[in-house]
């Protein structure tokens, strides 16, 4: 009897293991989204824009079944009152279910960044579980989310991983953009003391060539799709721009260097010298003196001196030390010029107040109501460098220097 009681209860719990997969999907059902882009559109609507992959064109290059030239990616507009909207009138135009676990990148177009901001949009991705919260966010400067997506790119067949390797390949290299995902902006958003950033892309050249196959035929493409400084957001909106050397300031305050390059004047020669970072890091500190908020950033760098285009002896301890110092007077430059811009904007992007109500809570709920509009942007910032040269590359002297 025990027996066939075990056997029963065995069989029963078996049946939960022979569930049916009652929502699978085939593949020839599911459209793969690589990017959404999001446009203010007329009426209080919103234009999304899908770019979904051609699976077929993607494995077998560029060539359709019938020796032409073929996309390998689709652009779908949809007009809707919001992004749940969107997505639902999108089984109008698309037949197939839209599948988002392969959308890495989400196109902001600048009017609607600066007119109706973030808030909306990312609210709706965050609480849709088909959306990942890692996806890249960035902004269509100069343009529609709409335009930069249907640029073809001649490197990388999909055009939404071409702005997403070019944001990495920036951070490792440069160290004047880098990605920012949903979750980044949303944690910004939400936290004390502190704003989102985020990155832009414009396109330049022929923006009608640009859309077409013909753009991929060129050695030179007639249009490209390029970054274009960062985006400050206040309040959820897009108030202003931090470009070039503001950009790379930004990123080293925000420790966020892995690699760049810093070019110094010497003498009358502009850009002679130029110092490759392979190592920083950057340690802030408060001081109170008063009514008064000093800010101390702290950097230390380790780089390798990559190009001399002098006669001058580097090999000479006197001479490094000159150059480490025109190097640290470049990236104090570099970073008073950033935080400086934020304060002008009254948007603090590098999480000066965050850090504050970490460090010295009691402090921070008296200044906390104030801090965007008046102690940020009145905080006095002192910023110290120490660079040290870690290597000259396979030579010494230039051979400027050795000629002489």
């Amino acid at each position: 009897m025990i027996r066939k009681v075990r056997l029963c209860f065995i069989l029963l719990l078996s049946v939960l293991f022979l569930t049916g997969c009652w929502d699978k999907k085939e593949l020839t059902d599911i459209a793969f989204v690589a990017a959404i882009g999001v446009d203010k559109a007329e009426d209080d609507k919103y234009l999304g824009t899908f770019q979904i992959i051609n699976p077929g064109n993607v494995a077998g290059g560029l060539q359709g079944g019938s020796g032409q030239e073929s996309s390998t990616v689709t652009v779908y507009e949809i007009t809707g009152n919001n992004m749940v909207d969107i997505s639902r009138r999108a089984a109008n135009e698309i037949s197939r279910v839209l599948f988002y676990s392969h959308a890495n990148l989400v196109v902001l177009g600048e009017e609607l960044v600066k007119e109706e901001g973030i808030d909306g949009i990312l609210d709706s991705l965050d609480r849709d579980d088909r959306f990942r919260d890692t996806s890249k966010v960035v902004i269509a400067r100069g343009g529609t989310a709409s335009e930069l997506m249907k640029i073809t790119t001649p490197i990388d067949k999909i055009p939404a991983n071409k702005v997403i390797k070019t944001l990495q390949f920036s951070e490792q290299q440069w160290g004047e953009q880098w990605p920012v995902r949903i979750r980044d902006i949303l944690n910004a958003t939400t936290s004390t003391g502190k704003e989102p950033i985020i990155p832009s892309f414009s396109v330049y050249g022929d923006r009608k060539v640009g859309k077409s196959m013909n753009n991929l035929h060129n050695t030179l493409p007639d249009a490209i799709v390029r970054t274009n400084g960062l985006g400050l957001i206040k309040n959820g909106k897009l108030i202003g721009w931090l470009e070039d050397e503001k950009a790379r300031g930004a990123a080293w305050s925000m420790n966020k260097i892995h690699s760049s390059n810093v070019a110094i004047d010497w003498e009358e020669t502009e850009e002679a010298i130029s110092f490759q970072v392979v190592r920083e890091k950057t340690k802030v500190e408060f001081a109170f003196d008063g009514g008064q908020i000093v800010a101390r950033l702290n950097i230390h760098t380790q780089g390798d001196l990559k190009e001399v285009n002098i006669p001058v002896n580097i090999e000479d301890r006197h001479i490094r030390n000159q150059i480490e110092k025109k190097v640290e007077g470049k990236i104090k430059s570099m970073i008073r010029s950033s935080i400086e811009e934020a304060q002008t904007y009254q948007t603090d992007i590098f999480g000066f107040g965050e850090k504050i109500y970490q460090s010295y809570p009691k402090k921070w709920r008296k200044i906390e109501k104030e801090w965007q509009n008046q102690y940020f942007p009145e905080m006095k910032v002192e910023v110290k460098v120490d660079a040290m040269i870690s290597g000259t590359g396979l030579r010494g002297n230039s051979y400027r220097y050795i000629e002489r």
